[in-house]
């Protein structure tokens, strides 16, 4: 039998060998616990089922497709209500004065009005209503896009250019003529 000391080459080599197996062990050690923490995170993150990142990962981009689309096909059906609302809202009122004034000079304290109601399309009517004493006169004239349709009175004339001033609906107390 051939008896090796430590001190001799084939000793050296069978302490580093050996010396290289428990650095090797330990290092195997330590991935494994890396890797056994990495697992953890991953179950916080994909839940308990069994599956891997990358699986979840196209499983979350199918999801954002899936959503995007859904998005989509809303904001389609909101644009279409959208202008459903604006077509109707077109022949609103929108433009509204009312001027007061005395018709018969009576000092009766303005209680003839002439209210003019219009819509976007600056087209609507105006309703007058001539106070006196003892009577009093309601007259309804059409209007189509800014003029009427019959010849307007100052009073009705004024309440549609105050309808149509940028300022919006106004309550003036004019004069009669």
């Amino acid at each position: 039998m051939i008896a090796t000391s430590l001190t001799d080459t084939q000793g050296i080599v069978a302490i580093v060998a050996g010396v290289l197996a428990v650095v090797a062990l330990l290092g195997c050690a330590a991935l494994a616990l890396s890797v056994r923490r990495l697992r953890a995170a991953q179950k916080v993150v994909l839940g308990a089922r069994e599956r891997d990142l990358v699986a979840h990962a196209a499983e979350l981009q199918a999801g954002f497709g899936d959503l995007r689309e859904y998005v989509g096909e809303v904001a389609e059906r909101l644009e279409q209500r959208l202008g459903d609302v604006e077509a109707g809202l077109r022949g609103a009122i929108s433009h509204r004065a009312l001027v007061r004034y005395d018709a018969y000079n009576e000092l009766s304290g303005h209680q003839s009005v002439s209210i003019a109601l219009l819509d976007g399309t600056h087209s609507g009517v105006v309703l007058t209503c001539i106070h006196h004493r003892d009577q009093a006169r309601v007259y309804l004239k059409q209007v189509h896009v800014g003029k009427g349709e019959l010849e307007l009175s100052p009073e009705e004339t004024e309440a549609v250019q105050l309808a149509l001033s940028p300022a919006g609906s106004a309550v003036s107390s004019g004069q009669s003529a």
